[in-house]
């Protein structure tokens, strides 16, 4: 199936970017745009939004798919894998869902990972800025990982309550291992031996994306978490109705939006 749809490519990098967007061209797909975006910075996220509302008419499918695995801070003190994971997705979406609204029938799609289950969420931390999703062992590190990428299926399971009686959805989801950029060198290094028995490639691991932004019918299952193209049951923390309400009163006070 072949759709006709203008596609803005958002990225940190703006030479892997203009890269991607050469690449894309040369499959023939010319409806294509770059606009950078970090993720990492509050600033960076209110200018793309900015910009995108005044030079795109349309916004029928937003896809956050931000997955970085690093240490460090983002350029607003937060842990670099809580704020871009999570608190620049939060942002970015809150800003576009009007046009969301405007345009739909719309969906969002968080592209989460199959780590959250191991995730956790520190409101005590979080609340006293002790600890902002950092590590320092690569446990440690691998822990924070997970915990943002919990925090995007209950930011999916909050956002489908909120949407209830709109024409917007949104879905979460884990995509497969597909050994990308974001995945931290040394796991990639410990792994290497067993990454043709479960690794994807690109192609391959952008199906349940794909599946989600596009498939016919999935409304009935705003909110739900998706792998391998299937809807999937979630341990109760994943669906926790307080903390996902927690998270999202949280990351509206770490956004500047209340």
């Amino acid at each position: 199936m072949e759709i006709k749809a203008r596609v803005v490519l958002a990225c940190r990098s703006k030479e892997r970017g203009e890269a991607a967007l050469v690449d894309v061209k040369r499959s023939g797909s010319d409806n294509v745009v770059f606009m950078q975006l970090d993720l990492g910075s509050l600033t960076s996220v209110r200018t793309f939004a900015e910009t995108f509302l005044k030079t795109e008419a349309r916004l029928d499918i937003l896809i956050n798919n931000a997955g970085v695995y690093m240490q460090g801070r983002t350029a607003d003190g937060l842990g670099m894998m809580f704020g871009v994971n999570h608190i620049g997705h939060f942002l970015l979406t809150h800003l576009l869902l009007e046009r969301l609204k405007r345009c739909g029938p719309s969906r969002v799609v968080n592209v989460s990972s199959t780590a959250h289950n191991f995730g956790k969420i520190d409101f005590d931390c979080l609340n006293t800025h002790k600890a902002l999703g950092l590590g320092t062992s690569f446990m440690e590190v691998l822990q924070v990982y997970s915990d943002s990428k919990l925090c995007n299926v209950l930011f999916t399971h909050e956002l489908a309550k909120k949407l209830q009686g709109t024409d917007v959805t949104c879905y979460s989801l884990h995509p497969g291992e597909t050994g990308g950029n974001g995945l931290h060198s040394v796991l990639q290094m410990c792994l290497k031996p067993f990454t043709a028995f479960f690794f994807k490639n690109p192609v391959q691991g952008a199906q349940t994306t794909l599946h989600c932004a596009l498939q016919e019918g999935l409304e009935p299952l705003s909110g739900r978490y998706f792998s391998n193209c299937t809807v999937r049951n979630v341990y109760a923390k994943a669906k926790d109705d307080a903390a996902a309400k927690k998270l999202w009163e949280f990351s509206e006070r770490v956004c500047g939006l209340v």
